[in-house]
C-alpha cells in the first residue's frame, strides 16, 4: 500500500502526547468502543444483566445474546486491563445457525467505523529511501509488515530502553507518568523492522536525527476486502489449507532484490491473516476446530505468545483473536485428550438460540427479508399480518427445553418477560439454573432447537408453493405446514423431532387465540377492540369496591395513559361472565384472582403506563370468548354465520368483516378469506 506519508515520527509523538491521535492496543480499543456507546440494564429469564448499546444499533444488528455479549464484553475489558485474558482467544461454540458468526461479523464492522473516526485511526510507519542502503536492490519502499504504531518504533529508537526513554524525554517532552503508560504497552520491533532499523543504524552511524529521515507515518488501510484490521479465516479443507494463510511465506520477489540471506523481509508475512490484523486488530477464526491439527499448533503460539513465528524469526503482534466452532466439532476436538492445550487458551463461551419471542420477531424479519418480495409472476407478495407472530412462536417453542416446573407456554412467556398465571420469573430462572447444570451443553436452555437457517428455509418453502403463489400472499397459517417440511427434513434425531412436530401444534395454537382476537377486532370494526374490553375488565375490577361508586354504577377516574379524567360503568354480569371463563367459580377465587390482576396492574403501570394485559393470554381468551360466543351469540353464532352465508344479513357482516380487515388490520384478501375460513374451522382448538 503506498499511501501518502503524514507526517515524521516526531509530529506524531506530539499528537499522542497532546491526544489528537492515540496509542492503545486492540483490546483498549475494541473496550472503549463498547463502553462509550453506553450500558442499559435488563432482565433476561428472571436475572438482571447489562445491555450494550453498540449491539443494538443499525439496520440489521444482533437480537439478545445478552449472556455472551456480557461475556465478551469482561473478556475484552479483563484483557485491557491486563488480566489473563490477553494471552487467550474468545470462542463462541453452539448449534448452526443461532448468530455466532453474524455476531462476529458485527463485531467487526463496528470497528471499522470506529477506527474511521479522524481521534481513533490506527497508524504505521514504512522505511523509505531504502534503495541508498545497498542491500535492497530496488526495494525502495519498506512498510512495517504487520502494521506497528509509530509509537512501538519510538519505544525501540534506540539500542536500550534507558536511551531511548531519556532520548523520548528530552526531544519530545514526555513526562515519566506519561512514558510509564506508553511503555505499558511495550513489545519490541518485529524481525524484519528490526533488522531494517539496525541497518539505518549503522549507515548512518547512529545519527537518530539522520535515522529518522528514512521514517514516514502513514494511516492503515481501513478496507473490508484487504483483511488489514479485521480479517477472518475460515477453516479449509485437510489439503488446500497450510499455516502460509496464517503466517506468511518466504518471496520469491524479494529474494531477487535481497542480497543479505539472513535478512527476515524476505519472508512476506502479509501473505498470512494474522500480519494483516496484527496492529490493533481483530482476527475472526471461523470454524476453529475443523482446522487440521498443525494449523491449530499453529494457533496455539499465535494465541498463547502473541507472536507469528517463523523459522526462529519473530514479529510480537497485537491482536483479539475470536473464533467460532459448532457443538459437534468442539465435542470431537475435547474427545482427543492430546488436545487439552489449545482449550486452555480459549475462553468458551456457550451460544443458546434466541428464546425470547419477542425479540424473534426481529430476527424473523430479517429471514423474510426486508425487499418487496414478488411471486414467479412478478406480483406483488402480500404479508399476512399474523405470519411473523406464527414464525416466530414455531421456532422459539423448539428451542425451549421441556420442563415439570413450567408448561411449554408459560416457560415461552416468562423468557419473554411476560404474565404466566401463578407462575413467577423466578421458577423459569431456577429451571434455567438447573438445566444449565447439564453436563451435555445441548441439555441447556436454549441449546437446542431450530436456528435461524431452518426458519430461512422454511420461509423459502413457503414463498415457492404454489398456494402462495397463485394467491399473491404469505399466509401465516401456512408456515406450519413448511416448518414441519423442515423438520422432516433437516432434524435427523428421532427423539428432537418428536419433540419439534409437538411444539409445532402449541404453536398453532397460539395461532388459533391471535385469529379469535383478530376477529373480534374485526367483528366491532376497531384495531384495538379486545384491547379496550380487556383494559374496561380490569378498571372494573379495580372500582368494583370504590366508594364513590352510586348507585348508578358509573366510577370516575383517572387515566395513566393519558392523564385524563375517564368515566366507566361498571357492569358486574359481564366481570362475572369473564371469571367464568377463567374458570373462577367461588367468591374466593374471584377475590385471589383479581387481587393478582390488581397487583400485577400496580407493578406494570409505574414503569410501563401503556401496559395493556394483552399478554395475559388467558384473560384475553376470556374476553375474546364473552365477546364473541356471549354477546354475538344473541344474532346467531359469529362462526355460523360467517360459515354460512346463504342469506343476506350473513353475507353482508362476512363482507363487512372482510372490509375491516382490508382497510384497519393489514390483511389482502386472500389472507382474510383463508383467515375466516381457518376460524371457522375447529381444528387446532386449545
Amino acid at each position: 500500500m503506498n499511501g501518502i506519508g503524514i507526517g515524521t515520527l516526531g509530529q506524531h509523538v506530539a499528537a499522542v502526547k497532546g491526544g489528537e491521535r492515540r496509542f492503545e492496543n486492540a483490546f483498549q480499543g475494541v473496550s472503549r468502543m463498547i463502553l462509550e456507546a453506553g450500558i442499559d440494564k435488563v432482565v433476561v429469564n428472571g436475572r438482571m444483566t447489562y445491555d450494550f448499546r453498540i449491539f443494538r444499533g443499525g439496520r440489521k444488528h444482533p437480537v439478545g445474546m445478552y449472556d455472551e455479549i456480557n461475556s465478551f464484553v469482561s473478556f475484552v475489558k479483563d484483557a485491557a486491563q491486563g488480566g489473563s485474558s490477553k494471552e487467550m482467544a474468545f470462542v463462541l461454540v453452539g448449534e448452526p445457525g443461532n448468530g455466532k458468526t453474524f455476531a462476529v461479523e458485527y463485531i467487526c464492522a463496528r470497528y471499522r467505523e470506529f477506527l474511521s473516526r479522524p481521534e481513533n485511526r490506527k497508524y504505521t510507519f514504512r522505511f523509505v529511501g531504502m534503495e541508498r542502503l545497498g542491500s535492497y536492490g530496488k526495494i525502495g519502499v519498506i512498510e512495517s509488515q504487520t502494521y506497528e504504531d509509530p509509537m512501538i518504533l519510538a519505544m525501540n529508537l534506540l539500542e536500550s530502553r534507558a536511551e531511548t526513554e531519556a532520548y523520548l524525554a528530552r526531544e519530545f517532552g514526555l513526562s515519566d507518568r506519561e512514558l510509564e503508560r506508553l511503555y505499558a504497552n511495550y513489545r519490541p520491533l518485529g524481525a524484519c523492522s528490526g533488522y531494517i532499523w539496525n541497518d539505518i543504524r549503522t549507515f548512518t552511524g547512529g545519527d537518530v536525527a539522520e535515522m529518522l529521515k528514512f521514517i514516514e507515518i502513514i494511516p492503515v488501510p481501513l478496507t473490508e476486502t484487504l483483511g488489514t484490521v479485521t480479517g477472518k479465516y475460515a477453516a479449509k479443507d485437510k489439503i488446500t489449507s497450510s499455516a502460509v494463510d496464517l503466517l506468511g511465506e518466504e518471496s520469491i520477489q524479494r529474494l531477487l532484490h535481497i542480497t543479505d540471506i539472513n535478512n527476515p523481509y524476505r519472508f512476506d508475512l502479509r501473505r498470512g491473516a494474522l500480519a494483516r490484523v496484527a496492529g490493533g486488530g481483530i482476527h475472526f477464526s471461523d470454524e476453529i476446530y475443523k482446522n487440521k491439527k498443525d494449523l491449530v499448533q499453529v494457533y496455539l503460539g499465535v494465541i498463547q505468545n502473541r507472536v507469528i513465528e517463523i523459522d526462529g524469526y519473530r514479529w510480537p503482534i497485537d491482536t483479539l483473536i475470536i473464533a467460532t466452532s459448532n457443538n459437534a466439532e468442539f465435542n470431537r476436538f475435547l474427545a482427543e485428550k492430546e488436545e487439552a492445550p489449545i482449550i486452555d487458551r480459549c475462553r468458551i463461551c456457550y451460544v443458546s438460540h434466541n428464546t425470547n419471542y419477542k425479540m424473534q420477531e426481529s430476527l424473523t424479519d430479517y429471514a423474510i427479508g426486508g425487499e418487496t418480495k414478488t411471486t414467479l409472476n412478478r406480483e406483488e407478495l402480500h404479508e399476512d399480518p399474523n405470519l411473523n407472530y406464527a414464525a416466530s412462536v414455531s421456532v422459539v417453542l423448539t428451542r425451549l427445553p421441556r420442563s415439570e416446573k413450567l408448561t411449554p407456554i408459560e416457560t415461552m412467556k416468562l423468557a419473554a418477560g411476560e404474565i404466566a398465571g401463578e407462575k413467577s420469573l423466578k421458577t423459569l430462572a431456577e429451571v434455567v439454573d438447573i438445566l444449565n447444570q447439564e453436563q451435555d451443553i445441548t441439555k441447556r436452555f436454549g441449546q437446542k432447537g431450530l436456528g435461524q437457517r431452518n426458519l430461512g428455509r422454511g420461509i423459502q418453502l413457503l414463498v415457492e408453493s404454489s398456494e402462495t403463489n397463485e394467491g399473491r400472499c404469505m399466509v401465516a397459517h401456512d408456515v406450519f405446514r413448511a416448518m414441519e417440511r423442515i423438520v422432516l427434513d433437516y432434524v435427523s434425531d428421532q427423539n428432537d423431532r418428536a419433540k419439534y412436530l409437538e411444539d409445532l401444534k402449541i404453536a398453532k395454537s397460539l395461532y388459533r387465540e391471535r385469529i379469535m382476537t383478530e376477529m373480534f377486532n374485526a367483528y366491532m370494526d376497531e384495531p384495538y377492540a379486545i384491547r379496550k374490553d380487556v383494559m374496561n375488565y380490569v378498571n372494573m375490577i379495580i372500582g368494583i369496591d370504590a366508594e364513590n361508586l352510586g348507585p348508578d354504577r358509573m366510577w370516575k377516574y383517572k387515566d395513566p395513559q393519558t392523564g385524563e379524567l375517564k368515566a366507566l360503568k361498571i357492569d358486574e354480569r359481564y366481570v362475572r361472565n369473564v371469571e367464568d371463563r377463567l374458570g373462577l367459580k367461588t367468591d374466593e377465587q374471584r377475590e385471589s384472582f383479581r387481587t393478582s390482576i390488581r397487583k400485577i396492574y400496580g407493578q406494570k403501570i409505574s414503569v410501563t403506563p401503556n401496559y395493556d394485559f394483552m399478554d395475559n393470554l388467558e384473560l384475553v381468551k376470556a374476553v375474546t370468548d364473552v365477546r364473541l360466543k356471549s354477546d354475538i351469540a344473541g344474532a346467531g353464532s359469529l362462526i355460523g354465520a360467517l360459515a354460512n352465508r346463504t342469506n343476506e344479513e350473513n353475507q353482508k357482516l362476512y363482507d363487512r368483516m372482510v372490509d375491516t380487515m382490508l382497510k384497519k388490520l393489514g390483511y389482502c384478501r386472500t389472507c382474510a378469506q383463508k383467515t375466516i375460513e381457518y376460524f371457522c374451522t375447529q381444528e387446532d382448538e386449545i
